[in-house]
């Protein structure tokens, strides 16, 4: 019972699944239909209680609840590091996903991702960095701390360490 909005969001999110893959993210979806990715059946609406993913002010032609679009990024340590709600009107956008689980990963080696960042963009390096660990972070340049803490990645990053996180698409029924 896919609604026009989440059809999208499972057809964009099923044509990135090698970039998903590539970052040993393992993606689930919670509905009825298949997919290259788990769905999960949450018929009973325990996972979603779980995930507090309820909205009091979304309610189905019976009054009952109806769970809104939620996205949960999970670290390593199986705890949720990212929650973004959506109303039930907007569509998430999978690509953002993406960037953020890729931010996730470097970050996970002592830099910052700024405003808009994109994957290939300039990183910041910490300011408790000493300098000369950022030099050999980046071999192809870190600007100077006194002016910057941007430091230049120009390649498109999949982590060698294979950070694993887990990415939950709910789906409303």
């Amino acid at each position: 019972d896919f609604t026009p909005v989440c059809t999208t969001e499972l057809g964009r999110a099923a044509k990135l699944t090698p970039e998903f893959a590539k970052r040993n993210v393992k993606m689930i979806a919670l509905s009825i239909d298949s997919l290259p990715f788990p769905i999960t059946d949450d018929k009973n609406g325990d996972f979603a209680i779980q995930l507090d993913m309820l909205d009091p002010a979304e309610n189905d032609e019976k009054g009952m609840l109806v769970t809104t679009p939620v996205v949960v990024i999970f670290g390593p340590d199986n705890k949720p590091k990212l929650c973004i709600l959506y109303p039930a009107t907007t569509g998430r956008n999978i690509d953002e996903i993406l960037r953020i689980i890729i931010s996730f990963q470097l970050t996970a080696e002592k830099e910052v991702t700024p405003a808009e960042w994109k994957n290939g963009d300039s990183m910041m390096v910490l300011p408790t960095i000493p300098e000369e660990e950022a030099k050999k972070s980046f071999p192809k340049g870190v600007f100077s701390p006194k002016s910057s803490y941007l430091a230049r990645n120009t390649s498109n990053y999949t982590p060698s360490h294979r950070l694993a996180m887990e990415l939950v698409l709910e789906l409303p029924t």
